[in-house]
């Protein structure tokens, strides 16, 4: 059975331009539809239904894509994919889940030109991401649940981290805390210029010197192990620390394995908070962990809007900022004097 490629090379043009010929997507000049048109015929290809759209050439379908993690979804990365599907499914669309593997362009290229989808929507979104010059250059309407180093010209919704910082150092701050350290996101993350990974290390320590607070950073865990191994490092170098914020649920768990090792109890010892991850996940540790929740269903329930929005018509881009909502658990007490191990 030919495909939507076979026609394309029949009629010497691209894959999309077949797409725009057949299912009425885009103007095309009246030569490229009559070649596009006979290349169908000859090879008796037919465009699905579906791709020719349910209304005024559209398919009501938007491409979520995402790259594959290597560990898999974790909930807080769900909540936002289920936010975008329920927002989508209100404003009568469908929402395609595509997970990106070894090329995100050449992935990105196949998947607009079948022709199938309207739109896109990018998450997990890096400072540099090049699936956004790729979208721009093409045409391709989009929104980012992220945001790049400069985002102005793409619709985007993403996490406010400097008010979520500030959030996070007032709450310790208030407790009596005088010096705060922050594990983030891991070193891999920060490498490939992933936003949060980069964003919230800086707007800590932003906040943390405009409460005048001491801060301790330079720690990137990313299991549970390496976590462990972090907190020992931190204690035995700066001693002083009574309060940790940690970006990383793996992580996270060997945190708590090595306070416990080191016979201190949270929040007695240590307040620990759990920074961009879901409540959910917070009650799953004992004790149960003060966490900065991130509007993750908010956040994708948004881009769907934008990119519906821009698929209806042109307009400024539009940008959306949310903090995380800081959730009081068991874990946040004031400092008191410790006992060291083994004393």
């Amino acid at each position: 059975m030919a495909s939507i490629r076979d026609v394309a090379e029949r009629a010497q043009v691209a894959v999309s331009t077949v797409s725009a010929a057949l299912n009425g997507t885009r103007p095309v000049a009246a030569g490229t539809r009559r070649r596009v048109e006979q290349a169908a015929a000859e090879l008796g290809y037919r465009p699905s239904p579906l791709a020719r759209g349910l209304q005024g050439g559209r398919t009501r379908i938007l491409a979520l894509l995402f790259p594959a993690p290597r560990g898999g979804f974790g909930l807080t990365q769900m909540q936002f994919v289920t936010g975008a599907a329920e927002t989508a499914r209100e404003l009568g669309h469908h929402l395609l889940l595509s997970a990106e593997h070894a090329d995100p362009i050449e992935e990105l290229r196949h998947l607009t030109g079948l022709g199938l989808v309207d739109g896109v929507l990018l998450m997990e979104v890096g400072l540099a991401d090049e699936r956004v010059e790729f979208l721009l250059e093409a045409g391709i309407p989009f929104s980012m649940i992220g945001r790049t180093r400069d985002p102005g010209r793409v619709d985007h919704a993403d996490i406010d981290f400097a008010a979520t910082a500030r959030e996070a150092v007032a709450h310790v701050a208030g407790l009596g805390h005088r010096k705060l350290a922050f594990f983030e996101l891991p070193a891999d993350r920060h490498a490939a210029g992933y936003g949060p990974a980069v964003r919230a290390g800086a707007e800590f320590a932003g906040a943390a010197r405009a409460a005048g607070i001491g801060y301790v950073a330079g720690f990137r865990p990313g299991s549970p192990e390496e976590g462990g191994q972090a907190f020992e490092r931190l204690v035995t170098a700066h001693p002083d620390v009574t309060a940790l914020a940690v970006m990383g649920d793996r992580a996270a768990v060997g945190v708590l394995a090595a306070v416990a090792a080191r016979g201190w109890r949270i929040p007695g010892d240590l307040t620990l908070l759990l920074v961009s991850s879901s409540s959910r996940v917070a009650e799953m540790f004992h004790p149960r962990l003060t966490t900065l929740e991130p509007p993750s269903a908010e956040l994708g329930g948004l881009a769907v809007r934008m990119l519906i929005d821009r698929l209806d018509g042109d307009g400024p881009p539009a940008r959306k900022l949310l903090p995380c909502r800081l959730v009081v658990g068991d874990s946040s007490a004031p400092p008191r004097r410790r006992k060291e191990a083994g004393a």
